[in-house]
């Protein structure tokens, strides 16, 4: 199958600062940039900066490693899967105040996007995440130390067949900025399997 490369990424809204290197991209917020559709608060969001490469096969695992070192209300990086701006899924670390910071996911399918979170130490200034796909069904997990791994969430795009947008994003949704650093770009055979099915 393919592998992760630099070479292969291709943006969606890009933004003003940013750089690329074969195992490191660094990407620098910039205000008023966010995902988010509809449910509950109301507005439309659709302008956050992702870095994404395509992909047609049905099972796979994309892992990042995200450093950061966001102090304002909802900064947030993390791992996305793009098909339009009314269907992807986002996992990510927002912050939220001197206390804890909100680690969590977004499921967006026609349109509106939910929210799911747990609270973590604002002390955790590096997450790796890990998306798998089997077909249109995905998993997101989440990890402290890039080795074990815990599971967020497990969904179902309606528009997350035939060929996926994934990769790497960043944003600000309020006025502030941060600088958000990737490494440890991985893409595989898919790692989440059924009971007894060795696909």
């Amino acid at each position: 199958m393919e592998q992760f490369s630099t070479e292969l990424l291709f943006w969606k809204d890009p933004p003003e600062n940013y750089s690329i290197s074969a195992d490191r991209i660094v990407i620098e917020t910039e205000p008023g940039t966010d995902l988010w559709q509809r449910t509950y608060y109301g507005f439309r969001n659709d302008n956050a900066p992702a870095l994404l490469m395509s992909s047609d096969r049905e099972f796979l695992s994309f892992s990042v490693k995200t450093e950061f070192d966001s102090s304002i209300l909802y900064d947030q990086c993390g791992v996305v899967l793009y098909q339009d701006s009314e269907n992807w899924l986002k996992a990510s670390c927002e912050y939220e105040n001197s206390d804890f910071q909100r680690l969590g996911s977004v499921v967006t399918n026609h349109g509106f996007s939910d929210w799911a979170t747990c609270d973590i130490s604002t002390e955790q200034r590096a997450i790796w995440y890990r998306l798998s796909r089997r077909k249109n069904d995905y998993c997101v997990e989440s990890s402290f130390d890039g080795v074990h791994y815990q599971q967020m969430r497990i969904c179902h795009l309606w528009a997350g067949g035939g060929t996926i947008h994934f990769g790497l994003y960043a944003c600000s949704p309020g006025q502030s900025t941060f600088r958000a650093v990737f490494s440890e770009m991985h893409l595989g055979e898919c790692v989440w399997t059924l009971q007894g099915d060795n696909t």
